[in-house]
Protein backbone atom coordinates (compact mmCIF):
# COMPACT_ATOMS: atom_id res chain seq x y z
CA UNK A 1 0.00 0.00 0.00
CA UNK A 2 0.67 3.59 -0.94
CA UNK A 3 2.57 5.94 1.80
CA UNK A 4 0.75 8.81 3.14
CA UNK A 5 2.48 11.86 1.87
CA UNK A 6 3.00 15.41 2.96
CA UNK A 7 1.59 15.83 -0.92
CA UNK A 8 -1.82 15.18 -0.34
CA UNK A 9 -1.83 16.61 3.39
CA UNK A 10 -4.87 18.56 4.97
CA UNK A 11 -4.92 21.13 7.53
CA UNK A 12 -8.56 20.13 9.06
CA UNK A 13 -9.86 22.63 11.97
CA UNK A 14 -12.30 20.38 13.80
CA UNK A 15 -15.36 21.16 16.35
CA UNK A 16 -15.42 18.37 19.58
CA UNK A 17 -17.54 17.71 22.06
CA UNK A 18 -15.22 18.76 25.34
CA UNK A 19 -15.69 15.76 26.79
CA UNK A 20 -12.95 12.56 27.75
CA UNK A 21 -12.04 10.54 24.97
CA UNK A 22 -13.59 12.64 21.66
CA UNK A 23 -10.00 13.88 21.24
CA UNK A 24 -9.03 9.88 20.36
CA UNK A 25 -11.73 9.01 18.89
CA UNK A 26 -11.30 11.39 15.89
CA UNK A 27 -7.11 10.02 16.17
CA UNK A 28 -8.88 6.40 15.88
CA UNK A 29 -11.31 7.45 13.17
CA UNK A 30 -8.47 8.76 11.19
CA UNK A 31 -5.67 5.80 11.45
CA UNK A 32 -8.86 3.61 10.29
CA UNK A 33 -9.45 5.24 7.88
CA UNK A 34 -5.33 5.17 6.37
CA UNK A 35 -4.42 9.22 7.42
CA UNK A 36 -1.40 9.69 9.37
CA UNK A 37 -1.92 12.85 11.59
CA UNK A 38 1.41 14.67 11.41
CA UNK A 39 0.49 17.33 13.27
CA UNK A 40 -1.99 18.70 16.87
CA UNK A 41 -1.50 22.45 16.56
CA UNK A 42 -3.09 23.32 19.55
CA UNK A 43 -6.31 23.55 21.31
CA UNK A 44 -9.15 26.41 21.72
CA UNK A 45 -11.83 25.60 24.38
CA UNK A 46 -15.23 27.05 23.96
CA UNK A 47 -16.94 25.64 27.01
CA UNK A 48 -19.03 22.39 25.89
CA UNK A 49 -16.84 22.65 22.66
CA UNK A 50 -13.34 22.76 21.70
CA UNK A 51 -11.47 23.69 18.61
CA UNK A 52 -8.38 21.30 17.34
CA UNK A 53 -6.41 22.14 14.57
CA UNK A 54 -4.29 19.01 12.79
CA UNK A 55 -2.78 18.01 10.06
CA UNK A 56 -3.16 14.79 8.48
CA UNK A 57 -1.39 13.13 5.52
CA UNK A 58 -3.02 11.26 2.64
CA UNK A 59 -2.41 9.02 -0.13
CA UNK A 60 -4.41 10.53 -3.26
CA UNK A 61 -7.09 13.00 -3.86
CA UNK A 62 -9.32 9.86 -3.30
CA UNK A 63 -8.49 9.17 -0.21
CA UNK A 64 -8.47 12.54 1.28
CA UNK A 65 -12.07 12.85 0.47
CA UNK A 66 -12.27 9.15 2.82
CA UNK A 67 -10.74 10.79 5.27
CA UNK A 68 -12.80 13.78 5.71
CA UNK A 69 -15.82 11.17 5.64
CA UNK A 70 -14.73 8.87 8.59
CA UNK A 71 -14.19 12.28 10.46
CA UNK A 72 -17.95 13.71 9.57
CA UNK A 73 -19.16 10.79 10.15
CA UNK A 74 -18.19 11.13 14.08
CA UNK A 75 -21.02 12.06 16.62
CA UNK A 76 -19.65 15.36 18.71
CA UNK A 77 -17.12 16.03 15.66
CA UNK A 78 -17.46 18.63 12.86
CA UNK A 79 -15.18 20.00 10.31
CA UNK A 80 -15.09 23.82 10.40
CA UNK A 81 -12.49 24.41 7.84
CA UNK A 82 -10.55 21.81 5.09
CA UNK A 83 -7.77 23.04 3.25
CA UNK A 84 -5.50 21.00 1.03
CA UNK A 85 -1.93 22.22 1.90
CA UNK A 86 -0.12 21.64 -1.08
CA UNK A 87 -2.51 24.41 -2.91
CA UNK A 88 -2.11 26.42 0.44
CA UNK A 89 1.68 26.53 -0.53
CA UNK A 90 0.79 27.72 -3.82
CA UNK A 91 -1.25 30.64 -3.42
CA UNK A 92 -0.26 34.00 -4.87
CA UNK A 93 2.61 31.95 -6.10
CA UNK A 94 6.17 30.21 -4.44
CA UNK A 95 8.29 33.05 -5.53
CA UNK A 96 8.57 37.47 -5.42
CA UNK A 97 10.87 39.78 -6.75
CA UNK A 98 12.97 41.51 -3.72
CA UNK A 99 14.74 44.96 -4.22
CA UNK A 100 18.55 44.46 -2.82
CA UNK A 101 18.89 47.84 -1.31
CA UNK A 102 16.35 50.28 -0.73
CA UNK A 103 15.32 53.62 -1.95
CA UNK A 104 15.65 56.34 1.60
CA UNK A 105 15.89 59.36 -0.46
CA UNK A 106 16.60 61.62 -3.76
CA UNK A 107 20.02 60.71 -3.74
CA UNK A 108 19.52 57.06 -3.58
CA UNK A 109 16.91 57.53 -6.38
CA UNK A 110 19.41 59.43 -8.48
CA UNK A 111 21.74 56.60 -8.92
CA UNK A 112 19.42 54.05 -9.17
CA UNK A 113 17.24 55.34 -11.82
CA UNK A 114 17.27 58.63 -13.52
CA UNK A 115 19.63 60.51 -13.68
CA UNK A 116 22.76 58.45 -12.88
CA UNK A 117 21.27 55.00 -14.18
CA UNK A 118 22.45 56.69 -17.58
CA UNK A 119 26.13 56.57 -17.20
CA UNK A 120 25.75 52.38 -16.25
CA UNK A 121 23.49 51.68 -19.54
CA UNK A 122 26.18 53.64 -21.50
CA UNK A 123 28.81 51.77 -20.56
CA UNK A 124 27.19 48.63 -21.03
CA UNK A 125 26.62 50.37 -24.48
CA UNK A 126 30.16 50.89 -24.80
CA UNK A 127 31.33 46.83 -23.29
CA UNK A 128 28.11 44.75 -23.33
CA UNK A 129 29.80 42.35 -21.36
CA UNK A 130 29.79 44.79 -18.48
CA UNK A 131 26.44 43.78 -18.30
CA UNK A 132 27.08 40.60 -16.39
CA UNK A 133 28.49 42.50 -13.79
CA UNK A 134 26.09 45.45 -13.64
CA UNK A 135 22.48 43.91 -13.93
CA UNK A 136 20.92 40.61 -12.70
CA UNK A 137 22.45 38.83 -15.38
CA UNK A 138 25.24 37.77 -13.42
CA UNK A 139 23.38 35.64 -10.94
CA UNK A 140 19.73 35.17 -13.16
CA UNK A 141 18.77 31.80 -14.70
CA UNK A 142 16.01 31.58 -17.13
CA UNK A 143 13.60 28.41 -16.39
CA UNK A 144 12.12 27.64 -19.89
CA UNK A 145 8.79 25.44 -20.95
CA UNK A 146 6.47 25.01 -23.08
CA UNK A 147 4.68 22.63 -21.35
CA UNK A 148 4.48 19.71 -23.17
CA UNK A 149 6.04 17.01 -21.22
CA UNK A 150 5.79 18.15 -16.78
CA UNK A 151 6.92 15.64 -14.94
CA UNK A 152 4.61 12.30 -15.54
CA UNK A 153 1.90 14.60 -16.67
CA UNK A 154 2.34 15.19 -20.29
CA UNK A 155 1.28 18.20 -22.43
CA UNK A 156 -0.41 20.31 -19.53
CA UNK A 157 0.65 23.62 -21.48
CA UNK A 158 2.36 26.48 -20.42
CA UNK A 159 -0.05 27.54 -18.00
CA UNK A 160 -0.28 24.50 -15.96
CA UNK A 161 3.43 24.24 -16.08
CA UNK A 162 4.14 27.44 -14.02
CA UNK A 163 3.95 25.50 -11.19
CA UNK A 164 7.05 23.12 -11.45
CA UNK A 165 8.72 26.12 -12.95
CA UNK A 166 8.10 28.43 -9.71
CA UNK A 167 9.40 24.90 -8.08
CA UNK A 168 12.72 24.75 -9.52
CA UNK A 169 12.84 28.63 -8.98
CA UNK A 170 12.61 28.12 -5.41
CA UNK A 171 14.90 25.38 -5.70
CA UNK A 172 18.04 27.32 -7.27
CA UNK A 173 17.23 29.91 -4.62
CA UNK A 174 17.37 28.03 -1.45
CA UNK A 175 19.78 25.62 -2.73
CA UNK A 176 22.62 27.64 -4.70
CA UNK A 177 21.46 31.09 -3.96
CA UNK A 178 20.71 31.11 -8.06
CA UNK A 179 17.80 33.84 -9.06
CA UNK A 180 16.07 31.95 -11.30
CA UNK A 181 12.88 33.24 -13.11
CA UNK A 182 9.59 30.87 -14.60
CA UNK A 183 9.41 31.41 -18.59
CA UNK A 184 6.50 29.55 -19.98
CA UNK A 185 6.55 29.95 -23.55
CA UNK A 186 2.51 29.96 -25.40
CA UNK A 187 3.98 28.19 -28.26
CA UNK A 188 5.21 24.00 -29.26
CA UNK A 189 6.92 24.94 -32.04
CA UNK A 190 10.76 24.70 -32.46
CA UNK A 191 11.52 27.26 -34.26
CA UNK A 192 9.36 29.66 -32.12
CA UNK A 193 11.01 28.43 -29.25
CA UNK A 194 14.37 29.03 -30.08
CA UNK A 195 13.96 32.32 -31.71
CA UNK A 196 11.38 33.08 -28.52
CA UNK A 197 14.83 31.80 -25.90
CA UNK A 198 17.28 33.84 -28.19
CA UNK A 199 15.89 37.47 -28.11
CA UNK A 200 15.44 36.56 -24.06
CA UNK A 201 19.00 35.81 -24.00
CA UNK A 202 20.25 39.63 -23.02
CA UNK A 203 18.17 39.17 -19.82
CA UNK A 204 19.90 36.40 -18.51
CA UNK A 205 23.15 34.73 -17.41
CA UNK A 206 21.99 31.22 -18.23
CA UNK A 207 19.18 29.26 -19.34
CA UNK A 208 17.52 25.79 -18.13
CA UNK A 209 15.38 24.04 -20.41
CA UNK A 210 12.36 22.02 -18.84
CA UNK A 211 9.77 19.93 -19.66
CA UNK A 212 10.48 20.01 -22.91
CA UNK A 213 9.15 17.06 -25.06
CA UNK A 214 11.60 14.67 -26.87
CA UNK A 215 12.78 14.46 -29.41
CA UNK A 216 12.51 17.95 -30.03
CA UNK A 217 14.31 19.09 -26.85
CA UNK A 218 17.28 17.47 -28.35
CA UNK A 219 17.38 20.14 -31.19
CA UNK A 220 15.96 22.86 -28.96
CA UNK A 221 18.91 22.50 -27.06
CA UNK A 222 21.88 21.79 -29.59
CA UNK A 223 20.82 24.56 -31.53
CA UNK A 224 20.65 26.96 -28.17
CA UNK A 225 24.36 26.06 -27.27
CA UNK A 226 25.78 27.10 -30.60
CA UNK A 227 23.75 30.37 -30.75
CA UNK A 228 23.99 31.62 -27.74
CA UNK A 229 27.13 32.51 -25.51
CA UNK A 230 25.77 31.40 -22.09
CA UNK A 231 25.75 28.29 -20.85
CA UNK A 232 22.12 26.22 -21.54
CA UNK A 233 21.27 23.08 -19.74
CA UNK A 234 18.22 20.77 -20.69
CA UNK A 235 17.85 19.47 -16.99
CA UNK A 236 15.79 16.26 -17.74
CA UNK A 237 18.30 15.39 -19.61
CA UNK A 238 21.56 16.36 -17.78
CA UNK A 239 20.51 16.75 -14.18
CA UNK A 240 19.08 13.31 -14.14
CA UNK A 241 22.19 11.72 -16.18
CA UNK A 242 24.45 13.52 -13.33
CA UNK A 243 23.01 12.13 -10.43
CA UNK A 244 22.52 8.58 -11.70
CA UNK A 245 26.24 8.44 -12.27
CA UNK A 246 26.61 9.87 -8.54
CA UNK A 247 24.43 6.83 -7.32
CA UNK A 248 26.70 4.47 -9.89
CA UNK A 249 29.61 5.55 -8.76
CA UNK A 250 28.89 5.19 -4.80
CA UNK A 251 27.27 1.98 -5.79
CA UNK A 252 30.16 0.09 -7.08
CA UNK A 253 32.26 1.14 -4.34
CA UNK A 254 30.55 -1.35 -2.14
CA UNK A 255 31.15 -4.29 -4.45
CA UNK A 256 33.91 -5.31 -6.24
CA UNK A 257 32.52 -4.30 -9.96
CA UNK A 258 33.97 -1.91 -11.90
CA UNK A 259 32.61 0.58 -14.37
CA UNK A 260 34.51 -0.98 -17.45
CA UNK A 261 32.77 -4.25 -16.03
CA UNK A 262 29.36 -3.48 -16.29
CA UNK A 263 25.97 -4.08 -18.70
CA UNK A 264 23.51 -1.70 -18.11
CA UNK A 265 19.88 -1.66 -19.41
CA UNK A 266 18.16 1.58 -19.71
CA UNK A 267 14.39 1.47 -19.92
CA UNK A 268 12.82 4.52 -21.94
CA UNK A 269 15.08 6.17 -24.29
CA UNK A 270 13.90 9.54 -24.05
CA UNK A 271 15.49 13.09 -23.48
CA UNK A 272 16.27 11.51 -19.62
CA UNK A 273 17.65 7.89 -21.08
CA UNK A 274 19.45 9.17 -24.01
CA UNK A 275 21.50 11.57 -21.71
CA UNK A 276 22.38 8.71 -19.15
CA UNK A 277 23.57 6.52 -22.27
CA UNK A 278 26.13 9.48 -23.20
CA UNK A 279 27.27 10.06 -19.80
CA UNK A 280 27.89 6.42 -18.79
CA UNK A 281 29.89 5.74 -22.36
CA UNK A 282 31.71 8.70 -21.21
CA UNK A 283 32.37 7.26 -17.56
CA UNK A 284 33.92 4.10 -18.87
CA UNK A 285 30.79 1.80 -19.09
CA UNK A 286 31.62 -1.48 -20.99
CA UNK A 287 28.09 -1.87 -22.63
CA UNK A 288 24.37 -0.57 -22.59
CA UNK A 289 21.47 -1.69 -24.08
CA UNK A 290 17.81 0.64 -24.65
CA UNK A 291 14.81 0.17 -24.97
CA UNK A 292 11.55 2.04 -25.98
CA UNK A 293 7.43 0.74 -25.84
CA UNK A 294 8.80 -1.11 -29.20
CA UNK A 295 11.74 -2.89 -27.36
CA UNK A 296 15.31 -3.00 -28.00
CA UNK A 297 16.97 -0.18 -29.72
CA UNK A 298 19.41 -1.22 -32.39
CA UNK A 299 21.39 0.04 -35.17
CA UNK A 300 19.41 -0.80 -38.19
CA UNK A 301 15.68 -0.09 -36.17
CA UNK A 302 13.89 1.66 -39.27
CA UNK A 303 11.45 3.35 -36.78
CA UNK A 304 14.26 5.85 -35.20
CA UNK A 305 14.25 9.77 -34.69
CA UNK A 306 17.72 11.20 -35.08
CA UNK A 307 18.52 11.19 -30.56
CA UNK A 308 17.60 7.17 -30.68
CA UNK A 309 19.60 6.86 -33.76
CA UNK A 310 22.79 8.23 -31.93
CA UNK A 311 21.78 5.90 -29.32
CA UNK A 312 21.30 3.44 -31.52
CA UNK A 313 24.46 3.50 -33.15
CA UNK A 314 26.72 3.99 -29.57
CA UNK A 315 24.95 1.16 -27.77
CA UNK A 316 24.09 -2.40 -28.21
CA UNK A 317 26.82 -3.63 -30.17
CA UNK A 318 25.37 -7.45 -29.97
CA UNK A 319 22.16 -6.12 -31.40
CA UNK A 320 20.21 -7.90 -29.05
CA UNK A 321 16.29 -7.42 -29.19
CA UNK A 322 13.34 -8.21 -27.01
CA UNK A 323 11.52 -6.60 -24.47
CA UNK A 324 12.61 -5.04 -21.25
CA UNK A 325 12.45 -8.07 -19.13
CA UNK A 326 14.40 -10.40 -21.89
CA UNK A 327 16.96 -7.62 -22.32
CA UNK A 328 17.63 -7.83 -18.18
CA UNK A 329 19.35 -11.73 -18.76
CA UNK A 330 23.41 -11.02 -18.08
CA UNK A 331 22.57 -7.39 -17.03
CA UNK A 332 24.35 -5.84 -14.16
CA UNK A 333 22.23 -2.27 -13.85
CA UNK A 334 18.64 -1.29 -14.73
CA UNK A 335 18.06 1.99 -14.91
CA UNK A 336 14.42 3.04 -15.62
CA UNK A 337 13.21 6.38 -16.54
CA UNK A 338 9.78 5.20 -18.67
CA UNK A 339 7.05 4.54 -16.33
CA UNK A 340 4.98 2.19 -14.29
CA UNK A 341 5.03 -1.34 -13.46
CA UNK A 342 7.49 -2.18 -16.89
CA UNK A 343 9.66 -5.47 -15.20
CA UNK A 344 8.24 -8.32 -12.99
CA UNK A 345 10.26 -9.37 -10.03
CA UNK A 346 11.14 -12.27 -11.38
CA UNK A 347 12.80 -10.56 -14.88
CA UNK A 348 15.63 -9.53 -11.54
CA UNK A 349 16.81 -13.09 -11.31
CA UNK A 350 18.18 -12.79 -14.94
CA UNK A 351 21.01 -10.50 -14.17
CA UNK A 352 24.05 -11.26 -12.80
CA UNK A 353 24.88 -11.76 -9.20
CA UNK A 354 24.17 -8.15 -6.79
CA UNK A 355 22.44 -5.93 -9.54
CA UNK A 356 21.38 -2.48 -9.29
CA UNK A 357 17.99 -1.65 -9.59
CA UNK A 358 17.42 2.22 -10.05
CA UNK A 359 13.89 2.53 -10.67
CA UNK A 360 13.33 6.07 -10.82
CA UNK A 361 10.21 6.66 -13.37
CA UNK A 362 7.85 9.22 -10.65
CA UNK A 363 5.40 8.71 -8.61
CA UNK A 364 5.18 4.60 -9.62
CA UNK A 365 8.42 2.99 -10.81
CA UNK A 366 9.04 0.52 -13.09
CA UNK A 367 9.55 -1.62 -10.37
CA UNK A 368 8.27 -1.06 -6.71
CA UNK A 369 11.02 -1.48 -4.24
CA UNK A 370 9.34 -3.84 -2.04
CA UNK A 371 9.25 -5.95 -5.15
CA UNK A 372 12.86 -5.76 -5.95
CA UNK A 373 13.98 -6.44 -2.34
CA UNK A 374 15.96 -9.35 -1.75
CA UNK A 375 16.73 -9.61 -5.33
CA UNK A 376 19.48 -6.37 -6.08
CA UNK A 377 21.98 -5.59 -3.56
CA UNK A 378 21.05 -1.70 -4.15
CA UNK A 379 17.56 -0.27 -5.11
CA UNK A 380 17.31 3.38 -6.13
CA UNK A 381 14.57 5.40 -7.00
CA UNK A 382 12.73 9.26 -7.70
CA UNK A 383 10.77 8.88 -4.83
CA UNK A 384 11.57 11.29 -1.37
CA UNK A 385 9.34 8.10 0.42
CA UNK A 386 12.57 5.52 -0.30
CA UNK A 387 16.41 5.46 0.61
CA UNK A 388 18.07 6.46 -3.02
CA UNK A 389 16.33 9.25 -4.13
CA UNK A 390 17.86 10.41 -7.33
CA UNK A 391 16.45 14.01 -7.34
CA UNK A 392 17.89 16.68 -9.40
CA UNK A 393 18.16 19.05 -6.89
CA UNK A 394 21.10 17.69 -6.05
CA UNK A 395 22.50 18.72 -9.53
CA UNK A 396 21.43 21.52 -11.59
CA UNK A 397 21.71 24.63 -8.57
CA UNK A 398 25.48 23.74 -7.87
CA UNK A 399 25.97 22.86 -11.66
CA UNK A 400 24.48 26.40 -12.46
CA UNK A 401 25.96 27.97 -9.77
CA UNK A 402 29.36 27.34 -10.71
CA UNK A 403 29.07 27.71 -14.08
CA UNK A 404 27.80 31.26 -13.42
CA UNK A 405 30.83 31.73 -11.00
CA UNK A 406 33.65 31.12 -13.60
CA UNK A 407 32.01 33.37 -16.08
CA UNK A 408 31.58 29.67 -18.36
CA UNK A 409 29.75 30.04 -21.66
CA UNK A 410 28.68 26.95 -22.29
CA UNK A 411 27.99 23.80 -19.78
CA UNK A 412 30.49 20.94 -21.07
CA UNK A 413 30.50 16.96 -20.34
CA UNK A 414 33.62 17.30 -18.49
CA UNK A 415 31.77 19.86 -16.22
CA UNK A 416 28.70 17.18 -16.05
CA UNK A 417 31.21 14.43 -14.88
CA UNK A 418 32.82 17.18 -12.27
CA UNK A 419 29.21 17.74 -10.95
CA UNK A 420 28.64 13.90 -10.59
CA UNK A 421 32.12 13.05 -9.01
CA UNK A 422 31.42 16.16 -6.53
CA UNK A 423 27.75 14.48 -5.06
CA UNK A 424 29.69 10.83 -4.63
CA UNK A 425 32.33 12.65 -2.79
CA UNK A 426 29.52 14.15 -0.39
CA UNK A 427 28.78 10.79 0.93
CA UNK A 428 32.13 9.54 3.14
CA UNK A 429 33.41 5.79 2.33
CA UNK A 430 32.77 5.21 5.86
CA UNK A 431 28.97 6.38 5.51
CA UNK A 432 28.50 4.12 2.03
CA UNK A 433 25.57 1.48 2.45
CA UNK A 434 23.27 0.24 -0.42
CA UNK A 435 20.55 2.19 1.71
CA UNK A 436 22.76 5.40 1.06
CA UNK A 437 24.87 5.71 -2.08
CA UNK A 438 23.06 9.21 -2.31
CA UNK A 439 22.85 12.59 -0.71
CA UNK A 440 19.74 13.93 1.15
CA UNK A 441 18.73 16.93 -0.90
CA UNK A 442 18.86 18.93 1.77
CA UNK A 443 22.74 17.92 2.57
CA UNK A 444 23.56 21.53 2.33
CA UNK A 445 27.08 20.78 1.46
CA UNK A 446 26.17 19.38 -2.01
CA UNK A 447 25.76 22.63 -3.88
CA UNK A 448 28.86 24.35 -2.95
CA UNK A 449 30.84 21.31 -3.71
CA UNK A 450 28.83 20.40 -7.27
CA UNK A 451 29.43 24.43 -7.87
CA UNK A 452 33.29 24.32 -6.85
CA UNK A 453 33.83 21.23 -9.28
CA UNK A 454 32.03 22.41 -12.23
CA UNK A 455 33.58 25.83 -12.04
CA UNK A 456 37.03 23.97 -11.41
CA UNK A 457 36.12 22.15 -14.68
CA UNK A 458 34.69 25.05 -16.78
CA UNK A 459 38.61 26.78 -16.12
CA UNK A 460 40.38 23.34 -17.33
CA UNK A 461 37.96 23.39 -20.84
CA UNK A 462 38.86 26.80 -21.46
CA UNK A 463 35.01 28.29 -21.42
CA UNK A 464 35.19 30.93 -19.12
CA UNK A 465 35.55 34.56 -20.32
CA UNK A 466 38.72 36.72 -19.46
Amino acid sequence: MATPTAAFSLHLRVRLENTPGSLGRLAVAIGDAGGNITQLEGFDVRGEYLDEDIVVNCISEEHQEEVKAAISGLDGVEITTCKDRTFEMHEGGKIEVLARMPIRDADDLSMAYTPGVARVCMAIHENRERSRDLTIRKNTVAIVSDGTAVLGLGDIGPHAAMPVMEGKALLFKNFAGVDAFPVCIDTTDTEEIIATVERLAPTFGGINLEDIAAPKCFEIEERLKASLDIPVFHDDQHGTAVVVLAALQNALKLTDKKMSDLRVVIAGVGAAGVACGKILLEAGVAEIVGADRKGAIWEGRDDLNPAKQWFAEHTNRDRRKGAVGELLAGGDVFIGVAGPGIIEPTDLDRMNTDPFVFALANPDPEIRPEQAKGRAKIIATGRSDFPNQINNVLAFPGIFRGALDAKATDITEGMKLAAAEAIADAIPMSELRPDFIIPSVFDSTVAPRVAAAVAEAAVAEGVCRD
